[in-house]
């Protein structure tokens, strides 16, 4: 098997954008050519097949009954792009046991060497199901927003998998900004803190613009990125797909799937 990206999109608290970041990021990856799997991670509350209008038949929960096969659950989201719907409610991760968990480990074995990147799209919030899935990924791509809120609970998601965790990078993505000094002054707020209080490096990968035809494209059902394909949002997801795409794959054995779902696993 080859070496596989996995980036985490997660923000501590709901209305951030995140699914919206996952779904763009994603298309926008496939467009470069890159084969990206979108796992929706939101176990309680599957959303990804909804903003994009898809009407899943299977999921997760029904690779994990051993009822069907990872790419039988797949559905096509785009150029180059699938995505694995989760269910509703059905199967919380926090529940697997050992079959399930072997059975999760054996369906990304299988599709592994169809995959060069995957994006998790996180739950909101710190359940042990959202900080097991940040654990195992090799990137945590941590979204905020010009919300009260939303630096505080990044600060404690950050914080949670750093004290406990020992997990030391974060990038950062501000997301519906009205300008780039607004998404820069966002992450330096949040910069200001982690520097005092722990020992973690941020990185800020830019930020996506306040744009209408965002929502829009969600009342149609669709991705900015295709739905309105010139916009200010595309054009920034765009540049966001191009510095992930720059970032390095690990090729030791952690850059496998396996080893990122026997890290999952191992901590549910």
């Amino acid at each position: 098997m080859h070496p596989v990206k996995v980036v985490a999109v997660t923000g501590g608290k709901g209305g951030v954008g995140k699914t919206n970041v996952s779904v763009n990021l994603s298309l926008a990856l496939g467009e470069m050519g890159r084969r990206v799997v979108l796992l929706d991670a939101d176990l309680g509350l599957a959303n990804v097949d909804v903003l994009l209008g898809l009407r899943p038949r299977q999921t997760i929960a029904d690779v994990l009954a051993g009822s069907c096969g990872l790419a039988e659950v797949m559905l096509d989201a785009g150029e180059n792009v699938r995505i694995v719907p989760a269910s509703s409610g059905t199967q919380e991760m926090t529940a697997l046991g050992v079959h399930e968990h072997a059975e999760l480990i054996h369906a990304f074995s299988d599709i592994g060497d169809d995959v060069d990147v995957l994006v998790i799209d996180t739950a909101a919030g710190i359940s042990e199901s959202v900080v097991s899935f940040l654990r195992a990924s090799q990137e945590v791509l941590v979204v905020v927003c010009d919300e009260p809120t939303s630096i505080t609970d990044a600060y404690a998601l950050i914080k949670l998998l750093n004290r406990d965790y020992r997990v030391s990078r974060f990038r950062v993505l501000a997301n519906m900004v009205r300008s780039e000094a607004e998404g820069r002054n966002m992450f330096n707020k949040l910069l200001t803190v982690t520097d005092r209080f722990l020992d973690v490096t941020l990185q800020y990968v830019g930020s996506i613009p306040y744009d209408e035809s965002v929502r829009k494209a969600v009342q149609r059902q669709a991705a900015v990125l295709k739905a309105f394909s010139s916009s200010k949002a595309a054009l920034a997801y765009r540049q966001l797909a191009n510095r992930v795409d720059s970032w390095p794959v690990m090729t030791t054995p952690r850059g496998h799937l396996e080893f990122f779902v026997e890290r999952l696993v191992q901590r549910l």
